[in-house]
This record gives C-alpha cells, sequence and structure tokens, in this order.
C-alpha cells in the first residue's frame, strides 16, 4: 500500500485501523503509534482468514487465543475490536487511555471483551502465549478423545524488545523443547526500540535463535503485503512437528514522516503528521470514521467463522456428552475452575510428629494428583526440594502431553508467568515451585497473576536462614515482605501439617488471586493448638493463657519457637499467649470483631517474631524480632544461633525490652 492508493479490501481495513490508531493516540496526546501502525497488516491478515474466536462468545473453550505480548500498541489491539464486532465503541476508542475507560493503556485481561492477556511488560506475553499452548495441549491428551474438546490455535506478536527480554528465551527454549507446534509467534521485526535501532543493543540473528531452540522460521520480506503475510500464517499451521516463528519486516510508524525512525515509537504523530499519514494510505475520511465495508468484511469472514466454529463445537460437545458422560463433567469442571469434589481428604495430625512443611505439602500435592485429574504443576529444578515430584507421572513433554508433573528446567521467570497462561487458558488447576530466594527471578509473573485475577498458586520452600551452609545467597531475607506488598495476592507461611494442608485448600479454592506458600526445610512439630478453621481466618491464639502480660505473633517455624519462648517467660512470671499468624493478608480481610479477640492486648503489648526481615510487622507490634541482614554460611542450628533465633536469646530480648 502506497501512493494514496487503496487497492483491496485488505488494504482498506489496514488503513482504517492505522488511521483509528493515529486518532485515538492523537486524542489522549499519549501512546505509541510506531508498532500500532506498521503491525496493522499483521493482526487484518489474522483476523481476516485465520483466527477463530466469536465475538459474540468471547470466551468459549475452544476458542484460538491471541496474546498481544507487545501491550505498548494497545490502540492496534484496541482498533481491530472495534472493527471486527467485540463491542468496543467509538467512544470507547476517543477514552483511549482515560480514567475507567475500557481502552486502558496497555490490554487488561478481564477489563476489556476479547482481550486473552494483559500485556505490557515485555516478554510476559510470549510466556503466556507458551502457557495457553501447553494447556492446549494437555486438555486434549487428559481426555477420552480429547481432541474433540480441545484442539486450537496460539498466536502471539511480539516485537524487537520482547525478544531482548531474558524471560523470552527461556520461553522460546521451553516451546521449543515440548514442541508446542499450535503455537504461532508472529515476529514485527521493525528494529526500533525506545531508545534507538535495534542495532544499539541487538545484533544476533533471530532466525537462528528460534532454529537453535527448535523452531520452524518463515520469513515476510514485506511487512504491508497481507497475502504473503496470510500465506505464512497458513504455512506454520500444516507444520505439525515444532511451534513456528513468522519474521515479518516492517517500517516503525508506517506512513509518517518519520516512518522508520525510533521517534515514532512512543509518541503521537500529531494533527499535521497524521494527516500525511492517512494521505500516505490513500485514506480520506474524517477522524474516528470506518467505512462499513471494513465491518462487513470482517462480519463475512472472521465473525462468519468463529460463529460457524461455535455452532459446530456445541454439537461436538453434545456428541462428547453422550459418549463420555464423565470425562464430560470433569471437564467442565475443570474449565470453570470447580474444584470442591476434587479436594484431597485430610488425613489425621498426630501430635509427637514433626514434619517440614514442604514435606507436608509434598504429600498434599501426591494427594491432589489422585483426587483431581486436572491439577497440573511442577517445579523450576528443584521438584526433590519443594517436593513437587510425583511418582507414577510420565511427565509433561512431546511424548506424553497427558502427564500432569512438569519439569519447568531453572527457567522461574517464565515458568510463572507460562502458569499464569495456563490459567487464563482454563482447564488446569496449577501449581509452581522453586525456592523462596528466587521468587524474585518471578516477581513480575507473580504480580500480573495478581493483576489478571488468575488463582495462581506459587509453592516457596527454604524459606529462612535454616538453610544453613548455603549461605547468603539462598537465604531469603526481604523476599517474604515483598510478597505480602503485592496487592491482591495471599501468603501462607504455615507452622505445621495441619496448617499447610488448610493453607492449600484455601489456595485451590481461590478463583480470583494468587497464593503464596512459604515452607520450610527445617521439621516443625505438630502444635496443639493449631487450627483448620484458625488458618482459614489468617490469624489465631495457639497458645492461650489466662490474664496474659504478652503476646507473641509468630509465623512458620517460629510459632512452635514463640511456644518455647512463653514458656521461658512464665518461669520470670510473666504470661505470654502465642499468635500463629499464617497470613497477614487473610487476617486484614476479617471483621473488626474477629481481629480485636484476637489481638486483645495493647499494641505496646505484643511482639512478632519470624525469621525474615521486619519490614511490615510494625503495624501489629512495637518489638519485632527478626533479620534485617544478610545470612551466613554454617549449619543451620549454628546460623540460626549466631542471628539470635533461640528461645534464650529472644527470651532475654523480650526481658530487657520490658525492663526498658
Amino acid at each position: 500500500m502506497s501512493n494514496g492508493k487503496l487497492e483491496n479490501e485488505y488494504e482498506l481495513a489496514v488503513a482504517s485501523i492505522r488511521a483509528l490508531c493515529i486518532d485515538s493516540i492523537n486524542k489522549a496526546n499519549s501512546g505509541h503509534p510506531g508498532m500500532a501502525l506498521d503491525a496493522a497488516p499483521i493482526v487484518v491478515s489474522l483476523f481476516k482468514d485465520h483466527m477463530v474466536a466469536d465475538p459474540k462468545h468471547p470466551n468459549w473453550a475452544n476458542r484460538d487465543r491471541f496474546v498481544l505480548s507487545s501491550g505498548h500498541a494497545s490502540a492496534l489491539l484496541y482498533s481491530l475490536l472495534h472493527v471486527t464486532g467485540y463491542g468496543l465503541s467509538i467512544d470507547d476508542l476517543k477514552n483511549f487511555r482515560q480514567l475507567d475507560s475500557l481502552t486502558p493503556g496497555h490490554p487488561e485481561f478481564g477489563h476489556t471483551v476479547g482481550v486473552d492477556a494483559t500485556g505490557g511488560p515485555l516478554g510476559q506475553g510470549i510466556a503466556q502465549a507458551v502457557g495457553m499452548a501447553m494447556a492446549e495441549r494437555a486438555i486434549a491428551s487428559q481426555y477420552v478423545d480429547g481432541d474433540k474438546l480441545m484442539s486450537h490455535y496460539t498466536y502471539c506478536l511480539c516485537g524487537d524488545g520482547c525478544l531482548e527480554e531474558g524471560i523470552s528465551q527461556e520461553s522460546i527454549s521451553l516451546a521449543g523443547h515440548l514442541k508446542l507446534n499450535k503455537l504461532i509467534l508472529i515476529y514485527d521485526r521493525n528494529t526500533s526500540t525506545l531508545d534507538g535501532p535495534t542495532s544499539n543493543s541487538m545484533s544476533e540473528d533471530i532466525a537462528l535463535r528460534f532454529k537453535a531452540a527448535e523452531w520452524n522460521v518463515l520469513h515476510v520480506e514485506d511487512g504491508n503485503d497481507c497475502k504473503k503475510i496470510s500465506d505464512a500464517i497458513g504455512k506454520a499451521k500444516g507444520m505439525s512437528n515444532a511451534p513456528t516463528l513468522i519474521i515479518v519486516d516492517t517500517l516503525i510508524g508506517f506512513g509518517s514522516k518519520n516512518q522508520g525512525l525510533f521517534k515514532t515509537h512512543g509518541a503521537p504523530l500529531g494533527e499535521e503528521d497524521g494527516k500525511f499519514a492517512k494521505e500516505n494510505y490513500g485514506y480520506d475520511y474524517p477522524p474516528f470514521t470506518v467505512p462499513e465495508e471494513v465491518y462487513s468484511m470482517f462480519r463475512n469472514t472472521f465473525a462468519k467463522r468463529g460463529e460457524e466454529a461455535y455452532e459446530a463445537y456445541l454439537e461436538a460437545k453434545k456428541a462428547y456428552e453422550t459418549a463420555h458422560k464423565e470425562d464430560y463433567k470433569r471437564f467442565e469442571d475443570a474449565m470453570n475452575g470447580e474444584v470442591s469434589s476434587y479436594l484431597p481428604k485430610f488425613p489425621s495430625f498426630e501430635l509427637g510428629t514433626s514434619k517440614a512443611s514442604r514435606d507436608s505439602s509434598g504429600k498434599f500435592v501426591a494427594a491432589l494428583h489422585e483426587s483431581c485429574p486436572f491439577s497440573f504443576g511442577g517445579s523450576a529444578d528443584v521438584a526433590s526440594s519443594v517436593k513437587t515430584k510425583v511418582e507414577n507421572d510420565p511427565n509433561f513433554s512431546s511424548s506424553h502431553y497427558e502427564g500432569r508433573n512438569v519439569n519447568w528446567g531453572i527457567r522461574e521467570f517464565a515458568m510463572g508467568a507460562a502458569q499464569n497462561g495456563i490459567l487464563l487458558h482454563g482447564g488446569l488447576k496449577t501449581y509452581v515451585g522453586c525456592f523462596l530466594v528466587f521468587s524474585d527471578y518471578m516477581k513480575n509473573a507473580i504480580r500480573m497473576s495478581a493483576l489478571e485475577n488468575l488463582p495462581a498458586i506459587y509453592l516457596f520452600s527454604h524459606d529462612s536462614i535454616a538453610v544453613g551452609e548455603d549461605g547468603p545467597t539462598h537465604e531469603p531475607i526481604e523476599q517474604l515482605a515483598a510478597l505480602r506488598s503485592i496487592p491482591n495476592v495471599d501468603t501462607f507461611r504455615p507452622a505445621d501439617e495441619r496448617e499447610t494442608w488448610a493453607s492449600w485448600k484455601l489456595a485451590l479454592e481461590s478463583k480470583d488471586h494468587p497464593t503464596c506458600l512459604i515452607l520450610s526445610r527445617q521439621g516443625l512439630p505438630l502444635l496443639d493448638g493449631s487450627s483448620i478453621e484458625g488458618t482459614s481466618k489468617g490469624a489465631y491464639i495457639v497458645l492461650e493463657k489466662d490474664n496474659a502480660d504478652l503476646q507473641l505473633i509468630a509465623t512458620g517455624s517460629e510459632v512452635s519457637l514463640a511456644v518455647k519462648v512463653s514458656s521461658l517467660l512464665e518461669e520470670k512470671g510473666i504470661k505470654a499467649e502465642v499468635i500463629s499468624m499464617p497470613s497477614m493478608e487473610v487476617f486484614n480481610r476479617q471483621s473488626e470483631e474477629y481481629k480485636s479477640s484476637v489481638l486483645h492486648l495493647p499494641y505496646e503489648k505484643r511482639v512478632s517474631i519470624e525469621m525474615l526481615s521486619t519490614f511490615g510487622w510494625g503495624k501489629y507490634a512495637p518489638l519485632n524480632i527478626g533479620i534485617d541482614t544478610f545470612g551466613k554460611s554454617a549449619p543451620a542450628g549454628k546460623v540460626i544461633e549466631a542471628l539470635g533465633f533461640t528461645a534464650e536469646k529472644i527470651s532475654e530480648r523480650i526481658l530487657n525490652s520490658i525492663k526498658r
């Protein structure tokens, strides 16, 4: 398309979408026109000729998924959703990037109909798409004739910046290893980033990089040639041996006076250049105007194809229900996230036993694998340490897509983001695990779980300086406080086996927020006063004292330590109750009446005890006994003693505080 002439329906649709992007961004005086303009032919080709989805039923299970990894190009997606019939109006486009609009600066799942994943933090869209493709293959393989229930493609559009982020390589490597052949990644190679041309920071051969990761690679040299783009997508769909990358060479900010230059990346074109670009496209319509021919084209292609596919799927499901009643019921429960009838039965908890909470969690994982056939998870190469390895499972792989134990490899960030993609897809109940100190590697994926309101489950073991000999690189200090700081995340640090099982149950029952379970390497004695009901309220009195003088608030392994401290203080004439607070977030949501019944002593008569950073504990107590330095390398007992976490040293510190 050039020289002011629109030659076919492809070009008219592309020009109209480009014009909408220019208008939306100019009106907002904010946004990223560069990729939105150059990638318009890609999305037109995809949606007109290939994408299978139904705007009238935007959430049906077997639709194709589309992920815009380069979420800064959101104006492109919103313009596309408008012309393809997802209900976004011209007024919505006029409210681009405005308060409470349906067209926020980056696409948000659950906020705008038709957005399959939140995009923006570069690279995470690729990882989420990998998760979706994993879910598609896993679900199809877990049921008799499963391809009749689940068989679709996952498409992802990314840019140069996405491929510079390290998470992209983690995800690419995993997808190639798993041979996720129904995953198609389209790379808009406009050779620009915000600060300048990609030659400033990137010079590898992208095609060879993907081939080395066992991907198919296709190349379209003219990013304005919709026919060639469409042909490449069609060819990718026919490749059954591996995922496919389609490299599309484009000019950033196509049509602008500055096309091909990085300065179009993140600043509005303005009225003059916007007019110039539209003239370049041959698009002579008023602002925010789309010709009826464009709407009609998408109705007769994309929408019609999606409606027919949806109706056919309903018929296929009806036949499947007749043929496989039990599998059908399980599939429906899985897609709806209904786990209540699939939860493991709780065992009898025996006083006198002592188990690391990672071991207690491992027993729960094994029981969940038996009771819930759509549970799905694993660890970042630490399954034997986090206790996620399930015996007698073939492991999810290209040879065994029915496997439910995932070997994620040492890819924490991709693991967390792919879990988000799996949950966005639906149909599996997931968990992932690694050491608590390495939650830092995946923190932005956890944040994304919370933002997308996903019930992701994160298992973090080796929860304190009790890691011992591995030293300060592996001993978490500030990580738990960081997790607690993320909105819409529940963290649980259980004190014993009973609290661990209760925490797991709460995590599985969540439908709209992620949960982090913080698990110990060291043994935790079963507490006489621990409670499933108390755990469900976030905090409770585990050791009660009549006419108590103090309240000791603790989590995890420090609850049993606090019980010992209470005994030593009583020898000095001080009665100290012990409160277990497995989850600050859950406790904070309780009624004021309940909270005051637990924290019934005045603020100045409370002490917190946690073998991690004291950050955040000032809300509950003035004396916070924790660790605000890095750890040490030595046997666990020696490290614990050196950093003051023995009952004797803590009771002495409390007594000194009382004297002062």
